[in-house]
């Protein structure tokens, strides 16, 4: 074998350049025509936190959207804007209800003061004359078994006019209109929330 005396040289050289290509390697691959990362790469890349960073901000952000949608509903059921009330308050058959309610006279919208006003009687005149006691008690009992007639009367009026207008699912188990009717016949007329759409009764429904 003929000896080579630049051999090193070209050793070298050849490991000189190998290293310059090694070094430029990542500016190459930043170009255009870099190969593509993989599918786990680049779903990491993409991925997302689920919980966000400021989760009490938030929180407190999302109470005082809701609770300041419960006030403007509210405000409406206050002041009568029904386009702005709760779902359930702009149904037609709750509507209905509501009007045949509040077109009635009610005993039961009486009783709450009836009964105050009994209690604190009798505990004035218990000591004077303790023989008013059980009148008056029995005329609280009387009222409140009629009230509880009047209720039941009434409900099962509009319950016919309810299947008559609306079908039987308006009266369904799941709807409680019958405590949606009676739990507002036992408030006072002015205080009621949604407010009667007429200032007198007798403006029976249609």
């Amino acid at each position: 074998m003929t000896w080579n005396p630049f051999s090193k040289d070209k050793k070298k050289e050849a490991a000189q350049k190998s290293a310059d290509s090694a070094a430029n390697k990542p500016d190459e691959q930043e170009g255009k025509g870099h190969p593509t990362p993989k599918r786990k790469v680049a779903e990491q890349r993409n991925l997302h936190p689920l919980v966000p960073k400021d989760s009490k901000a938030d929180k407190k952000a999302a109470k005082e959207r809701i609770k300041k949608k419960e006030d403007e509903q509210y405000e409406a059921m206050r002041t009568g804007d029904v386009a702005h009330m709760p779902r359930v308050e702009r149904d037609p058959a709750h509507i209905y209800v509501r009007d045949y309610v509040d077109a009635r006279f009610n005993l039961a919208e009486y009783f709450l003061p009836v009964f105050f006003i009994i209690m604190i009687v009798t505990m004035v005149i218990a000591f004077e004359w303790p023989a008013l006691y059980g009148p008056l008690l029995a005329a609280m009992y009387i009222y409140l078994i009629l009230a509880i007639i009047d209720i039941v009367v009434m409900w099962q009026k509009l319950k016919k006019k309810l299947i008559e207008k609306f079908g039987e699912k308006s009266v369904a188990k799941g709807t409680r209109m019958c405590s949606y009717a009676w739990s507002r016949a036992l408030q006072l007329r002015r205080w009621r929330v949604p407010r009667p759409t007429s200032k007198k009764r007798g403006n029976w429904p249609k």
